[in-house]
């Protein structure tokens, strides 16, 4: 159960955040359908143009600024030219302008390839890095199918902490034969670190992947949920006790390092997406990128956009959404704006059974794992 906090989001009707998808993978990944993305060179400069190009359009859609944040996400976003990554960041801020205190966040692999570039991109312009660390066990590492070892990640952690700001990396648990003392053995090791932002997600089998297939043939057996509802319970005392509190349901930082981006997306922002498969939000209107990399370049020589898809939201699919995102913080949602799609009396069942919390202003999820189940219940 989430503690309940003084929410805090003075300031962020005004926010407007950018998401960059950069498509293209170096490895095959067993988490993403983007292996068909894989190359083995790529044409920066068109690439580089390419983008440019959709965030020309997408700030003639959507001129208000400034932007608050920027994040450079997808495949490998690291392995991008920094002269890319700096030429998009000035595009941004000829655009939108940028606040003062804007968080430009790129996700990152923790190899010793990428790495090399992390001085190059914080003199582009990035100010925050995600690390994807995963595991601090090398059998575990191989289990994800990951190119890294622990000394390697580990590396490229301590390479991140000289050159930015405000460093975040993740962690995966609840994996199979994955025990209680490991698990807190490891997250104590993760907490000694010192950044100040944590992601922690659970091991889940989605339909499709690597992890689906190997759990068919009988490869490994998922995590009792008795046994993960136990360890992310661990997680949460520990976090809290390190002064690193769950704001959302796998997300922890110090007071003030929370990820400002990613607060745009549940709190219901408007945000806007460029690059191959990049989703936005420009008020009540949802866009979608075309994900293939050929189609995107297709659609932006003939059309002046990447768009696939750009349509009208219902203020009823607006609430929907809003409830969906809102309910994985821990400072909740505000009632105001999901009254209409809000079945009250399944409200006021689920608060009698703790799993729920409302007050004059908010509602609250108090049981995060129950998430799923919770919002199909309260859904009108």
């Amino acid at each position: 159960m989430l503690k309940q906090v003084q929410h805090d989001d003075e300031g962020t009707n005004s926010a407007l955040a950018l998401y960059v998808h950069w498509p293209f993978c170096v490895s095959k990944c067993p988490y993403c359908d983007f292996n068909s993305h894989v190359r083995a060179s790529i044409d920066q400069d068109s690439w580089r143009d390419a983008l440019l190009a959709d965030i020309a359009f997408e700030a003639q859609a959507w001129p208000q600024g400034p932007l608050t944040s920027i994040f450079f996400g997808g495949g490998t976003p690291s392995l991008m030219e920094p002269a890319t990554v700096h030429a998009l960041i000035a595009a941004a801020d000829r655009q939108w302008g940028l606040a003062a205190d804007a968080e430009i966040t790129l996700e990152a692999n923790p190899s010793s390839v990428e790495a090399a570039r992390f001085a190059d991109l914080a003199a582009a312009g990035v100010n925050r890095v995600s690390l994807g660390l995963q595991s601090l066990d090398d059998a575990a590492l191989r289990f994800l199918g990951r190119a890294h070892d622990v000394g390697e990640g580990l590396a490229a952690l301590a390479t991140a902490q000289r050159h930015f700001g405000r460093v975040s990396f993740d962690l995966i648990y609840a994996l199979p034969g994955q025990s209680e003392g490991a698990w807190e053995a490891e997250l104590a090791r993760a907490l000694g670190f010192g950044t100040g932002h944590l992601s922690l997600y659970q091991l889940t089998v989605e339909p499709g992947t690597r992890f689906a297939a190997l759990a068919a043939k009988g490869a490994f057996t998922e995590k009792d949920p008795d046994e993960a509802a136990t360890l992310y319970e661990l997680t949460q005392a520990m976090t809290e006790a390190a002064g690193l509190p769950a704001y959302e349901i796998s997300n922890h930082a110090l007071p003030g390092e929370e990820s400002r981006h990613n607060l745009a997306y549940w709190r219901y922002r408007p945000y806007l997406g460029v690059g191959p498969g990049a989703h936005g939000r420009r008020g009540g209107t949802a866009t979608l990128r075309h994900k293939k990399p050929e189609n995107f370049l297709s659609a932006l020589a003939r059309n002046g956009s990447g768009l696939a898809e750009e349509a009208p939201l219902a203020s009823a699919d607006q609430g929907r959404e809003r409830l969906l995102m809102g309910l994985r913080l821990r400072e909740g949602v505000p009632l105001d704006t999901i009254l209409p799609v809000l079945d009250l009396a399944a409200v006021a069942r689920l608060e009698r059974q703790g799993l729920v919390r409302r007050d004059t202003r908010r509602l609250y999820a108090l049981q995060p794992l129950l998430l799923d189940a919770i919002l199909g219940e309260i859904a009108a």
